[in-house]
């Protein structure tokens, strides 16, 4: 072998050393970043809890006149709601009938005055499906549109209609969960209020609901959970529902969660600085699924 070959071949050895050496670096590298992990390595990931499947909340209040009532009800829990149901990503929905808050509600809480927002509040309408991007294609308002000419003549019975799309940001499981036999869908007894926050208040907001309300409800016997929600779209940009499995439980339970966790941090309560859609918050019945034919426990 001659001299110029050897000195080629010490080369190519030391070339492939460094080349060696880069590629078990850059292998151990996402390895630890866990983008080249071996297959057994990725299970911890595919145990994680998956996530609610329905994050997506259409909310619809309003009013309807006497006459006609009758009509519009058995139309929308007969045609309108099964039709809904029928679409991609609908998962369930419930009609609801809101109870009159007896001494007409709290003092500190204080609404809105805004003429754009819908006054309509004694019923509610709630869809859920697996994301909001669902009633993105087409919208509530596109669905509506192209109804026959009866179902638009129905629609058209609701006085101060206001609608909200929602995302869900966060859920606790409450005490009746693992024995209410409904599934996802939304409880026979709610309460819903829908509500706008000073920005600087907002992290506090936050910090209250996660750490203090929710879960003081979700302890109680008859809770069976509680949804916090963001908007989509609307006026509210957020949403609190909080779902038990009767009036009973309802009227036990619920002022004395709210009354061991302040909203706020620390003792602090914020509920002064909140501003409420129209009569917000509500508390409601279901109409549609009937609760007497439920099998909620």
């Amino acid at each position: 072998m001659t001299r110029r070959d050897e000195s080629a071949g010490r080369r190519r050895r030391e070339f492939l050393k460094v080349a060696g050496g880069v590629a078990t670096a850059l292998v151990a590298t996402a390895d630890a970043l866990g983008q080249g992990a071996r297959p057994n390595a990725a299970a911890p990931a595919a145990r994680r809890p998956a996530g609610p499947p329905d994050r997506g909340l259409w909310a619809t209040w309003y009013d309807l006149p006497v006459e006609g009532r009758e009509a519009y009800l058995n139309w929308l829990h007969g045609t309108y709601l099964p039709a809904l149901l029928k679409r991609p990503g609908y998962l369930w929905a419930a009609h609801y009938a809101t109870r009159e808050r007896e001494g007409g509600g709290a003092t500190q809480i204080q609404h809105t005055t805004d003429p754009k927002v819908g006054i309509g509040y004694h019923y509610i309408l709630l869809v859920g499906a697996t994301h909001a991007d669902v009633f993105g294609n087409p919208t509530p308002s596109a669905i509506n549109a192209a109804l026959p000419e009866a179902g638009r003549k129905m629609v058209a019975m609701r006085v101060g209609e206001r609608v909200n799309i929602t995302t869900e940001t966060g859920r606790c499981e409450g005490g009746a969960a693992t024995t209410y036999k409904d599934g996802m869908g939304a409880a026979p007894c709610i309460q819903i209020g829908s509500f706008n926050c000073p920005v600087e208040y907002e992290e506090e907001l936050h910090a209250g609901y996660v750490t203090s309300r929710m879960p003081a409800h979700c302890a109680t016997a008859s809770c069976v959970r509680t949804r916090k929600l963001n908007s989509v779209a609307g006026w509210a940009k957020h949403m609190i529902l909080y779902e038990y499995t009767s009036l009973d439980g309802f009227n036990r339970d619920y002022e004395a969660a709210n009354s061991k966790s302040p909203l706020g941090v620390g003792g602090h309560s914020i509920v002064p600085y909140l501003v409420h859609a129209p009569s917000g918050p509500n508390s409601a019945l279901r109409l549609w699924p009937p609760v007497e034919a439920s099998r909620a426990g």
